[in-house]
């Protein structure tokens, strides 16, 4: 789904409140290659809550960023950027089968029973879902939505940095688009972006993402909560953070000329359980929201339970989190691949960037894979 859209060779930028991430790949073969890449932290204060604060400030980051990338050089300046998960309105809703014109005037006008702001003040846009299963009275549809405040100052930004934006995309369907393979799922998958100032929740299954949304628990949270814990700078709570996550300590001990194996949870793991048990208990409540509300989902499995969760974001690089949640919510968790739909099987990262940090450039990928896949 997209606000805007054209053909021509473009390149993905990811902005986040901190950062900015840029992704441009290749032709190569049967598969993708990595052409340019880069990343810059942004001035705290430019943008906030994924609101724009200082339209000019961010052009200069993003001019000047744009021109400072690695790989080969840009020669367009045709760009696909993401918008702020926490700041867009998505929703699958059900409608009776109907040629495609009169579609486009049903959904707008039953769009506007769900958007909680006047259709006339936000940029819409919907797309129809494709079934496992073909005998249906109905079609599902995801819209989405995203408010013109919100979105105008990007696109401003992006002008003034003389960008061409061609692709507008809401974080989730390009995250979704990197993640998934093929873009489909027999079973519903949680996607769970672990970002510096939030952590985004993402529903796939079929052939669509299903269901989204936010907390404000984040990476960045978790340094502070260390920091605070052990009376230290977030630059040495960071580099703890980093070193020793939150794996268990292993105690060897010696009883009755027999070894036994014990586990403890390391300090910093104690430093986090607060965050931690927020965390768990935000997961599940989605996870139950959804399951009791999505019952009307047509896949090839009438099991609407969430099989397998899937990590991206910088933040899921954290020794022993899937472990963890493992545990604690009893589904499957592991590290998703951003490169899954861009390299041959079985390669995880690309010698210009390792897997772990690929894990921040999933939103970038996702854009970049959307801008070649159209051209």
């Amino acid at each position: 789904m997209d606000f805007l859209s054209l053909k021509p060779d473009a390149f993905g930028l990811d902005i986040s409140d901190l950062s900015l991430k840029l992704v441009k790949l290749k032709k190569k073969r049967d598969y993708f290659a990595l052409s340019s890449f880069g990343e810059t932290k942004i001035k705290p204060g430019i943008i906030e809550n994924g609101e724009v604060k200082n339209e000019e400030e961010l052009a200069k980051a993003i001019k000047k960023f744009v021109y400072e990338e690695k790989g080969e050089k840009l020669k367009t300046n045709y760009v696909a950027i993401s918008l702020p998960e926490e700041k867009a309105f998505l929703q699958v809703i059900q409608m009776p089968r109907m040629k495609e014109e009169e579609l486009k005037k049903a959904v707008l006008f039953e769009a506007e029973n769900y958007i909680p702001l006047p259709i006339n003040e936000t940029y819409f846009d919907f797309q129809t879902i494709q079934p496992f299963l073909n005998h249906l009275d109905h079609v599902d549809v995801l819209i989405a939505a995203l408010p013109k405040k919100i979105v105008d100052p990007y696109l401003n930004s992006i002008k003034k940095a003389n960008l061409q934006p061609i692709i507008l995309e809401i974080e989730s369907q390009s995250i979704s688009r990197a993640l998934i393979k093929n873009s489909v799922s027999p079973f519903p998958v949680l996607l769970i972006d672990f970002g510096a100032t939030k952590t985004s929740f993402i529903i796939f299954s079929g052939y669509s993402l299903r269901f989204t949304a936010f907390i404000p628990i984040s990476s960045q949270k978790f340094t502070e909560s260390i920091a605070k814990n052990f009376k230290i700078t977030l630059e040495e709570a960071e580099e703890l953070k980093i070193k020793y996550g939150i794996e268990d300590k292993i105690k060897i001990e010696l009883k009755n000329n027999k070894s036994e194996t014990k586990k403890e949870k390391n300090e910093i793991f104690e430093a986090l359980i607060p965050s931690l048990t927020d965390l768990v208990e935000q997961i599940k409540k989605y996870i139950e929201y959804y399951q009791i509300h999505q019952w009307h989902e047509h896949l090839a499995s009438k099991e609407n339970k969430i099989a397998k969760i899937l990590l991206c974001g910088g933040g899921a690089n954290l020794k022993g989190l899937t472990e963890f949640l493992t545990s604690e919510l009893k589904i499957p968790v592991e590290r998703g691949n951003p490169w899954i739909n861009i390299l041959p099987k079985p390669l995880k990262e690309v010698p210009e960037i390792p897997y772990e940090k690929s894990l921040s450039y999933t939103t970038a990928l996702g854009l970049a894979l959307r801008c070649i896949k159209e051209k």
